[in-house]
């Protein structure tokens, strides 16, 4: 006999973490579980709903999505990333390419800066009928993915085919080409709408004192830009010392080493669990060689000769001289304290408001304060990252349509987070996670060729096959197994389940056994 006062079961849609914790706001849940049953044409496509640089991705992000990942307290996190760059790579074999479909509105898109912002708004207005040119100040597409990461963590060649793939959609693109005036260039070019990335490019030097000239200085983005130029300092034999303790940080240090540097040391002002950059990284730097000077500050630079000021972490965690001090030994400094955004051409337009650090307030639809005008990527204040800039180019395509096209449409309601919580482990099974191999110590510090290896087919199927496929029914019969009067029924492969609730007797057991949380109780 049923129970109708008792709240009945019900499969749900649940948000998988490492979907919310995508700054591109990638479905990885749902490609996983394409790759896992051998649709890579398919998961390519799912993949490239949201993100244009899928092959880049799966090189350059730091994999948020990851540290979100409920296997992460179970054994190990999902090599998500990986998968990625396994099918990205696999699409640029096959050369896959992606049709538009739209037909061409009629409007044009103004977008200045060809760094991962401006492609990823051009992709997407373009898959919505829009055409699109893009302006830049360099040489060279690609924007910091160039200038500011070494290719011995972002293969060019991969790069660049995944920035022409766009360019066969029919993004124009302008290059040696400054935007100075923007309202102006909008009109004469009779542009409906401007998209800012322009990114965060100038260079931050420390204020130091500084006698004599037998020490180089130089930028850390310089040398990497230099050496993407082919015009690489010589660093050969030479005392090289990086002041600062992010990524860029990591990158120069590392490049220096390819570069035959002597000796290679970094000098951050905090302690390694304060330094921004990403153990992996820091781990592969040790690995090649350099070395950290952790606690210090450099205050006087006198020839060759550096002065440290040892510091020490107050109760805040911030750091506070304590008044020692220590000379070291330098033939280069390089400045890695990290990168200001130049906004002049955003100042002449009334209605640009800018934080105090110069970058560009917008609000949660990338939207200025200037009509039609938007901005995104590292030249708003938000987390820099390559997949923060392509998720907020896609973010910015979305609303610069509904703009134009006059759209109110409600946003659409998120799901609940399929939290660890939500999840009945009992089911999976422990499994080590594959991980990518690396080029030999010797080749790496001798090549810029690219240090990390991607995963075989085999391996990148058996990190889909460890998804816990939070959320979301994958049809693994427990429902109906558990259920004590089998009232639920299986429908046929990729169609779930029913449930007769003239048979449910309320007892919720489906709810508590189901392993992934894609089931819950509601009140009749």
């Amino acid at each position: 006999m049923t129970n109708h006062n008792k709240p009945k079961p019900v499969y749900v849609d649940r948000l998988p973490p490492c979907n919310a914790a995508c700054p591109a706001g990638q479905n990885a849940q749902k490609w996983l579980r394409l790759v896992k049953i051998d649709k890579l044409r398919e998961a390519w496509e799912v993949m490239m709903q949201e993100n244009p640089l899928p092959a880049t991705l799966g090189r350059v992000c730091y994999h948020p999505c990851e540290n979100s990942c409920n296997r992460y307290g179970f054994d190990a996190a999902v090599n998500i990333n990986a998968v990625e760059r396994f099918v990205g790579d696999v699409a640029l074999g096959e050369n896959w390419s992606i049709d538009v479909s739209a037909e061409s509105n009629g409007k044009k898109i103004m977008v200045v800066g060809a760094g991962p912002a401006g492609l990823s708004a051009a992709y997407h207005l373009t898959l919505k009928g829009y055409q699109v040119t893009v302006f830049d100040a360099r040489d060279i597409l690609g924007g910091m993915m160039h200038y500011g990461i070494p290719s011995f963590r972002l293969d060019r060649k991969v790069l660049d085919a995944e920035i022409k793939r766009i360019e066969n959609m029919g993004v124009k693109f302008v290059l040696n080409h400054k935007v100075e005036d923007i309202l102006k260039e909008k009109e004469e070019g009779g542009f409906d709408a401007v998209f800012l990335g322009l990114g965060a490019t100038k260079e931050r030097f420390a204020n130091l004192a500084l006698e004599g000239d037998k020490c180089q200085i130089m930028g850390a983005t310089e040398l990497l830009d230099a050496i993407e130029h082919n015009q690489t300092p010589d660093l050969s034999g030479k005392r090289v010392v990086v002041y600062g303790g992010g990524n860029t940080a990591i990158d120069a240090a590392r490049a220096s080493i390819r570069l035959q540097a002597k000796k290679v040391e970094i000098v951050y002002r905090r302690n390694r669990e304060k330094m921004p950059a990403y153990d992996f990284e820091v781990r592969e730097a040790a690995e090649e060689g350099v070395g950290l000077r952790l606690l210090r500050t450099i205050s006087e630079i006198s020839n060759n000769k550096i002065t440290l000021d040892v510091m020490h972490l107050n109760h805040e965690g911030w750091p506070e001289p304590t008044g020692e001090h220590e000379a070291i030994e330098a033939d280069v400094v390089i400045m890695a304290l990290g990168l200001n955004v130049d906004t002049k051409v955003a100042e002449k337009v009334d209605g640009i408001k800018l934080h105090k650090d110069g970058s560009i307030i917008v609000d949660e639809h990338m939207v200025t304060g200037a009509s039609g005008i938007f901005a995104g990527g590292d030249v708003v204040p938000y987390d820099r990252s390559v997949a923060t800039a392509v998720g907020h180019g896609k973010k910015a395509a979305k609303y610069i349509d509904k703009m134009l096209s006059q759209d109110e449409t409600p946003e659409p309601v998120k799901h609940e987070l399929a939290g660890h919580d939500k999840l009945h482990t009992y089911y999976y099974e422990k499994q080590d996670r594959k991980v990518r191999s690396h080029i030999p110590f010797e080749h790496r510090k001798t090549s810029f060729d690219e240090v990390v290896v991607g995963l075989e087919e085999r391996e990148a199927i058996h990190e889909t096959e460890r998804c816990f496929s939070c959320g979301n029914c994958f049809e693994c019969d427990t429902c109906m197994n558990v259920c004590p009067v089998k009232a639920i029924h299986k429908v046929g492969p990729g169609k779930g389940y029913t449930i007769d609730y003239d048979v449910c007797i309320r007892c919720g057991l489906c709810v508590k056994k189901c392993p992934c949380g894609a089931m819950g109780l509601i009140e009749e």
